[in-house]
């Protein structure tokens, strides 16, 4: 889809609750279906309130006995989807006539077991207009009037009556008229012939108009539709007379048209299954890719971990033999618990801690001469004795420096 196509969608979603999963469904219905096109119109509930909701509308491809028609119809989704189901209508032209199903009401709105089982994270518009092909082709939802009551066209803006006017207020919201924002760039029907034969009497396979006709089903008489065998006006061969070929015929034809419904139902719902199970396998392929990340990134920490408890243990063994060896130990001797590795330093760290002492004699004396334990005469023969050793004790740490090469 181009870029401009999708710069209008999200521009029509903008007040949408859930924008990207709405837009992904449109996106997806009018790629698939080129006959469908999308607007933004102002839709009227029974109650009189009205609002401006997202439409999508157009023609749908129905096979209706090995024949393809094209189904008008109007979908509008509410601004809380996918969390609700759209609301479904048959659109006829001024020739068609809705036909009453279990399936589609007089005023053509469609009751299907899809939408009234609506699921928010299962369901999407695809499956529904699959859903609304195939039981079409069962159950038709329109046929032709008669030449004697088609009327005038409809005016382009309502084929029902407005709420609180002529037809009361259970009247349903009018119809919009076919093109929407998005008809100009869209063909109105699908081009091709990927639909089968196109109904018998027209001019080949896109009609005089160069567009494929609307399903124009025969009018029924007394509510049902024309058995498939019988007498034929258009086939000259026929005598009107019902033989017992024509029964046979007729209930092959019957049979076949029902197999090949049903096969198409079933093949579009594998396929739809498929897809779901694809989807599936991604995120499981996903999720596989992410879990593996995850445990490598675990068993790395695994192995620091242990790495970590090894080393805690070795520590711990050499706590516990420390503490042992201490225990067993004798008292050390404080003369001891200091050794040097030659003796010059032995005679260095001998004389620092005798001229510590000196140091400290000094002081002391200080203090017995200012509390008066001695006397002046006392203090000053120790200290000039002690002063003399301290001399000598430093003299002999600056040569034992020098010997030992360290700074003096």
């Amino acid at each position: 889809m181009p870029a401009v196509e999708e710069t209008q969608i999200t521009k029509y979603l903008s007040k949408y609750k859930y924008v990207g999963a709405t837009k992904k469904d449109v996106m997806d219905v009018v790629t698939s279906y080129r006959s469908l096109t999308y607007d933004l119109q102002r839709f009227v509930f029974n109650d009189g309130s009205s609002k401006e909701l997202f439409t999508i509308q157009g023609t749908i491809p129905v096979v209706y006995k090995n024949n393809t028609y094209y189904i008008p119809i109007c979908i509008w989704l509410m601004d809380t989807h996918p969390q609700n189901a759209p609301m479904c209508f048959v659109k006829p032209t001024p020739t068609m006539q809705i036909k009453v199903s279990m399936f589609v009401d007089q005023n053509g709105k469609v009751y299907l077991p899809y939408l009234h089982d609506w699921q928010p994270h299962s369901s999407d518009l695809l499956s529904l207009i699959q859903v609304m092909i195939l039981t079409f082709g069962d159950h038709p939802p329109v046929y032709s009037k008669p030449k004697e009551q088609i009327q005038a066209p409809y005016p382009t803006n309502s084929y029902m009556p407005q709420p609180g006017g002529p037809g009361g207020s259970n009247s349903f919201l009018p119809y919009p008229t076919a093109g929407g924002a998005g008809g100009s760039n869209f063909p109105p029907y699908p081009t091709g012939s990927n639909f089968g034969p196109y109904p018998p009497g027209g001019a080949g396979p896109a009609g005089p108009s160069g567009y494929p006709p609307y399903m124009n089903f025969p009018q029924p008489a007394g509510g049902g539709y024309p058995p498939a065998g019988g007498y034929n006006p258009s086939n000259p061969s026929s005598t009107g007379t019902i033989t017992e070929e024509h029964i046979k015929a007729s209930l092959i034809s019957a049979v076949e048209d029902k197999l090949r419904r049903r096969i198409q139902e079933k093949v579009n719902q594998y396929q739809a299954e498929i897809e779901t199970l694809n989807r599936t396998k991604q995120e499981l392929v996903e999720g596989s890719t992410k879990i593996d990340a995850i445990i490598s990134r675990l068993e790395r920490e695994q192995v620091d971990l242990q790495k970590n408890i090894s080393v805690l243990k070795d520590k711990e063994q050499e706590l516990e033999k420390s503490l042992e060896t201490l225990e067993s130990a004798e008292a050390i001797d404080p003369d001891e618990a200091v050794t040097t590795t030659a003796p010059l330093y032995r005679q260095l760290l001998n004389a620092y801690a005798d001229e510590a002492a000196t140091e400290d004699a000094i002081y002391y004396l200080g203090e017995g001469l200012r509390s008066g334990v001695i006397d002046l005469d006392t203090f000053l023969k120790h200290v000039r004795q002690l002063s003399r050793k301290q001399f000598i004790l430093r003299a002999t740490m600056q040569k034992c420096r020098q010997k030992a090469g360290l700074a003096g």
